[in-house]
Parts: structure tokens; sequence; C-alpha cells
């Protein structure tokens, strides 16, 4: 038999205390009707029954009495209920049956129903079996209302983990066709707008169907839905084919066979438009107040999870628009910190375009003034190929107007556009088909341009160009504190490289190497300096010196130095009057040339027979050394004071024979104080080693190379504190 047994099951309402959806699920719920039916004999004629009972089998022509059950209702006997009622008259025994199931109808009106019921014996005056009474509830709606809040308690449990809107939405169509066979459901979405109605779910609708409503507008007349939305009330449809909302919509109705159409709104509980939820039918009908009820549960679901789902995306946009402006911000960090690691203009501006490539764009170039034209000076790539490419662009005009990059130059305004720039360039080889033009400003004039290209069916948005020009802002820093660096650097080499000589002379009777390095990047005239020229009589002068101090000052007290030897060595007698007359300069200087003193060697050298006759004079200098490819190192112990502090100079000439092969070592005091990682300094006993481990001591370029390395070597990596200055005299052979 085909009869389930079993108490039915009560179902909870959901409704979070509204009392609207109580009375939603009440009508949900419906209310259950006692069915009677007596029957009389073996054959079970009805006798009598209850309008209930007419009505839960079917009514219409079942509205009978006289009939035997087996021919009113010929379903039961296939599923055992006819067995049952011959049990119970045979056997005088009754039976109850719980949340029986039942199957009525025939043809195509066949309904699934559940029941409570039971058999009772009816019985004559003696006692004897005359028939059957039936007594029953149909508890068909408590079934389906236990069923409705099983898949609406799910449903729930879905929003509250989470789950895709999509997965909710398409569940809830899919539950609800379930419990109501003849109902097709749809779900439209809200854009943020409100004005257009999106797919959401609809899964046993024709995807034509879904397609075609896909986006329409929210108004007065836009079928059931479109009216809904625009109205925030329910609108009824009962017949799809004569309706005036659907005169744009009827064909489109009549090809997926919908007849009617109850469309409830979404609504926020702000009010605002979320979607609709739709209950279509395919034969024109009205809704009962369960149809109502079950439309407005669900529609309170639905506007849940959309709710939720839209909080959700909220979230993570708001945690995506936060990532963005994090990794923005850890961009342009990175990318101030990169552009200030290197103080070389050209470099700084390499840097750049590396930096914007591809972070920001597949191409990047810096074009900058030059001279008064613009050249591209910076360029890259995503291949070295692409790379050389964009760099090769043509030098133009600061006034040539076709040229974006003059015409940004010139108005200090960035310029965007979606097509390659008008002006001459590679643009169709790198296929580019947008740019982004922003100026490189120093002290409020634009001295070149970052220009980020896009390829193919790239574009550069909003954010791109507000990037850029937040990268073009930090590198106009970067770049122009790399401008004055370098032409601060340069000037500070070309005003040394004419403080020293260019090239070491060459001396009768001896070999000369020279060494000078400036302490620190080099921005500032070093102190240190040494001189070699001829005079009248066949001898040669030589110096080393170190003026204290660097800049400005220590420049002009170098070119008094050398200037005034130069100038009154050939008229004085020897290297002391000589010197003399260097300290009566520096005395007498004025007090805007500074007042530092100075340290110096000085002497005079000629060819005598076989050797070399020098006669120096020490001020306050590191002592000389001689170096003998024998002997080894040996000072030379001169004394005398510094100059430019008292016209009271006490010198003590001192004459030296450097005899072939044999040198004389002179240098500054940045040799002796140079430090390395501990701080320890080099020191005298350093250079006497450095100078005894030359493998050439009669080579003055060995022997300078000696010093110079071993030097390197103890400092390592660390920037000189001082600058260092070398000068050594090798005798040789006649």
């Amino acid at each position: 038999m085909n009869i389930q047994q079993g108490r039915p099951t009560a179902a909870p309402a959901h409704g979070g205390g509204q009392g609207s959806a109580e009375e939603d699920l009440q009508a949900l719920f419906g209310r259950s009707t006692v069915l009677f039916a007596s029957m009389s004999g073996p054959e079970h004629v009805v006798e009598a029954a209850n309008p209930a009972f007419f009505q839960a089998i079917g009514g219409g022509e079942r509205e009978r009495t006289g009939l035997p059950i087996g021919q009113l209702m010929p379903e039961l006997a296939e599923q055992g209920f006819t067995a049952l009622l011959d049990e119970v008259y045979r056997t005088g025994l009754p039976y109850a049956g719980r949340s029986a199931r039942a199957l009525l109808g025939g043809g195509g009106r066949v309904r699934e129903a559940f029941f409570d019921f039971s058999y009772e014996p009816r019985r004559d005056p003696d006692g004897g079996i005359t028939g059957v009474r039936m007594l029953g509830v149909e508890t068909t709606q408590v079934k389906q209302a236990a069923r409705l809040a099983a898949e609406h308690r799910a449903l729930l449990e879905q929003i509250a983990r989470q789950a895709p809107l999509e997965e909710v939405l398409d569940g809830m169509a899919r539950a609800i066709e379930d419990l109501s066979p003849d109902v097709i459901v749809s779900v439209l979405l809200a854009d943020e707008d409100g004005r257009h109605l999106r797919h959401g779910a609809a899964p046993s609708l024709p995807g034509f169907y879904n397609e075609a409503i896909d986006g329409i507008a929210t108004g007065e007349g836009v079928g059931s839905c479109g009216t809904a939305a625009h109205r925030r009330e329910p609108v009824i449809v009962t017949d799809i084919g004569t309706d005036p909302f659907w005169d744009d919509f009827r064909d489109l109705a009549g090809r997926a066979r919908l007849a009617s159409c109850w469309s409830t709104p979404i609504l926020a509980r702000d009010g605002s438009l979320l979607g609709t939820f739709a209950m279509y039918h395919r034969t024109p009908r009205a809704p009962q107040e369960a149809d109502l009820a079950l439309s407005r549960v669900f529609t309170d679901t639905a506007a849940l999870a959309v709710e939720r789902h839209r909080a959700e995306q909220a979230r993570l946009a708001a945690e995506a628009k936060e990532r963005a402006a994090r990794d923005d911000l850890a961009f342009l960090l990175r990318a101030g910190t990169a552009l200030a690691e290197d103080l070389d203009y050209t470099q700084t501006m390499q840097r750049l375009v590396e930096l914007a490539s591809p972070a920001l764009a597949p191409l990047c170039a810096v074009d900058a003034v030059d001279a008064g034209r613009v050249r591209r000076i910076a360029a890259a790539g995503p291949t070295p190929a692409h790379t050389d490419l964009l760099a090769a662009a043509p030098v133009t005009a600061l006034d040539a107007e076709a040229d974006v990059f003059a015409r940004v130059l010139a108005s200090g305004v960035t310029e965007v556009a979606r097509r390659a720039p008008a002006g001459p360039g590679p643009w169709t080889d790198l296929a580019v088909t947008g740019y982004v033009c922003t100026p490189l400003v120093h002290r409020g004039r634009p001295f070149a341009t970052l220009t980020l290209f896009a390829t193919g069916d790239g574009a550069l948005d909003g954010h791109t160009v507000a990037l850029a020009e937040e990268l073009a802002r930090r590198a106009s820093t970067a770049a122009g504190h790399a401008r004055q660096y370098t032409q601060r650097a340069t000037l500070a080499r070309d005003l040394q490289a004419g403080l020293l000589l260019p090239d070491p002379p060459e001396l009768p009777g001896a070999e000369l190497a020279l060494h000078y390095h400036p302490a620190g990047e080099g921005l500032d005239i070093g102190g240190d300096f040494y001189d070699a020229f001829p005079l009248p009589d066949g001898t040669w002068a030589f110096m080393l010196g170190d003026v204290c101090g660097r800049g400005a000052h220590a420049a002009t007290t170098t070119a008094l130095v050398r200037h005034t030897a130069r100038a009154v060595a050939p008229l004085l007698p020897d290297p002391a009057s000589v010197v003399h007359a260097v300290n009566r300069a520096l005395l007498e200087r004025p007090g805007s040339h500074g007042n530092g003193f100075v340290t110096l060697v000085y002497g005079q050298l000629r060819p005598a027979e076989g050797r070399l006759a020098l006669e120096l004079v020490r001020a306050g200098h590191p002592g000389p050394l001689v170096l003998d490819p024998v002997q080894g190192v040996r000072p030379l112990d001169i004394k005398g004071a510094l100059l430019g502090i008292s016209r009271d100079l006490s010198l003590q000439p001192h004459h030296v024979d450097l005899h072939p092969g044999q040198s004389l070592v002179l240098f500054t005091d940045g040799i002796t104080e140079a430090r390395d990682s501990r701080r320890e300094q080099f020191g005298d006993a350093r250079v006497a080693e450095a100078l005894s481990g030359v493998a050439h001591p009669d080579r003055a370029r060995d022997v300078l190379d000696g010093v110079i390395t071993a030097v390197g070597a103890f400092t390592g990596d660390d920037v000189a504190d001082d600058d260092q200055a070398v000068l050594v005299l090798t005798a040789t052979r006649p």
C-alpha cells in the first residue's frame, strides 16, 4: 500500500516579531477542516458526506452520493485505501492513519494530498456491521507549510553564511516552484540608481525571455515588474493577453507561454528599491490570500539576501579601495625612496621611467628642455626593442604647438588623450593608443615631462592619471635636487681641474706622478693642491699643499698660493724666499677671501751629475719620505710653521739628493688620517709599509699606485672624510 503513516510536524513561523509576517505564515499554513463520509455495505456505498469531503476529493462530478467509493474514487484501490475499508468492515476493528499520502483525481488533474483519518465500523442495534464511517482532517497545507518553513530556514542559513546571492535566489525560486508546481518564479535586481532591472534568478523561464527583460527600465506600464518597481507596491496582472501593462511584452510572453504575472517590489529597510519578485502562471489567474502571503514571505527573504549581498559587496569594495590606496601609497613611497637614491640627474630620470613602466603603463618616457629644444632623455618599455624604439625620438622645438611634450612644457598642465600623439614618433610601430603627459616642475617652472603610453586595447584611467601626476610631483623634487647636484658637481670638478695640473709635466732627470681625490661626493672645491712649473734658470719648482677648509674660500686661497709662487719664484733666489712671499700674500688677503692657514711643501730641483738635487721647505705639512729600493723608507726631518698665521715665519731649508731609482714622496693628511669602518686612522706607519711593498719602486707611477691601493683597501667602501693628494718624484737614469 502507498500509505505513509506518522504524525504531522508543526512548522515554526519566521517573522522576527512582526505581525504582518505572522499573518502571512498563518495564511500559508491555513486552517484544517474536518472531513466526514458515511459508507454502507461491503461496496462502501457513500450514503452521506459533508462539503469538505467532496471539496477534498475534487468536487464537480464527484459531489454525489449513492455510489460505491471505488466507483466515485477509483484511484483509492491501487493506493490501498479500499483494502483498509474492507478490513475494517470485515473485522469490526477501527483503523487510524497519520499523514497518509493520497493522489487524488485522474488524467491531468491529479493532486497530492495528506490526511489524518480514522475508519470506524458502523453497527446496527444488534451489533452487526453495516458499513464504515470515515472522519479525517486534510493536512496538505500543514505538510506544505512544514516544507516551506524548512526551505525558508535553509535560505536564511544560506544568507547568514553569506552564500553567493545567485545561489540564494536560484534556490529560493526552485523551492517555491517545488512547493507550488503551477508557479514560475522570477527575481530581478535593481541597479544602484533604481532605474533598471537586471536578471537575478529565473530557473524555469526560457533563456530568450530572461535575456529580453534583462535591463528593462522601471516605469509606469513597463510590464508587471517595471510598474511594481516604479510604484513601490505589488502589481497583479491576471491576464497578460489583455492587460495594457504588457503591450510591449505581450508577444514575448506568448512565446514563453506566460498568461499571468504577480509582481512585488523588493524594498530595503530604508525604502530604496532592491528588485522585484514575480510569480508567473501558464493560465490567467488571480492570486488567493495564500499566494499573496507566499509572495510577501519570500519577497522579505529576497530583500534580506540582497541587502546582505550589497553590504558585503560594499565591504569588499571598501577593502579593495583601501588596499588600492595602500598599494598606491606604498608604490609612491618606494618610488620616492628609489628616486632619492641617486643624485645623478640622467640616472634619476631613467629610474623614473623604469618605475612607471610597467607599473602604470607599458611604455614611459621623459622629455626635457635642453638648449631651447625638447629632447628625450629616458625611456622604458616591455622589451629592449620597444625601449630603443621609444628612446629614438626626434628633437623638437620648444615652441612646437603640434608636439604634445612641448605643449605641456609650455602650459604646465597635464594632457590626456585616447589616441597616439599627433607629432612625429614610432606610435604605429609601438601600437600606441593613448597617453597621459604630465609636467615635472621645479620652482614653478616645467623642466621636463613624464609621459605614459597605452598600447593595444589598454586604457589609462583617471586613477592612473592621478598616480602619474603624483609620481611626477615627487620625481620633480628628486630631479631638481639631482640637477642641482649634477650642476654643482660639474662646477666643482671644473674649478678643481683649473686649480690642478691637467697632466704631469716631463721633468729633466725625473718622473712625476700625481694623485688627487676629493672628499665626500666632490661637491665642494677641495683644499689639497699640487703644482710643478719650470724656472728661467732650468730648474723646476714643485709643491704640494693643503688649505684649511673647503669650497670657495679654499679655492681662492689655493689660487693665491699657486699664482703667488709662480709669480715670485723666477724673481727670488731660493725656496725659502718663495714661501715667505706666499706667507705675506696670505696675511694680506682680503677678509672676504677667508683667513684659513695653509700647509705646504715647496721645493726646487735640478739634474746634477748622476743624481737629482732638491732643495725643500716644509711649512707645517706632513713630513716628506724618501723611498730607496735598497735601504727602504726614510723620513726627512724638516722644520717649518704653518702659513697664513704669523709674519715671523721660521723656515728650515733642506737639501737632498735623489739617485736613480730613489723617490721623494709627498702627501697630505687626507692619506694618513683616512679611516676604516672602526674609525681607525691609516697613519704614517702604514704609509711606510705600503711604500716598502711596492714591486717596482723605481717607477713613480708604481710608487703612487702602491700608496693609493693600500689606502683604498684600508678604508673599503667608506667615503673619504678629507681630500687626498700625493706627489711622487722619482730620479731617473741619465
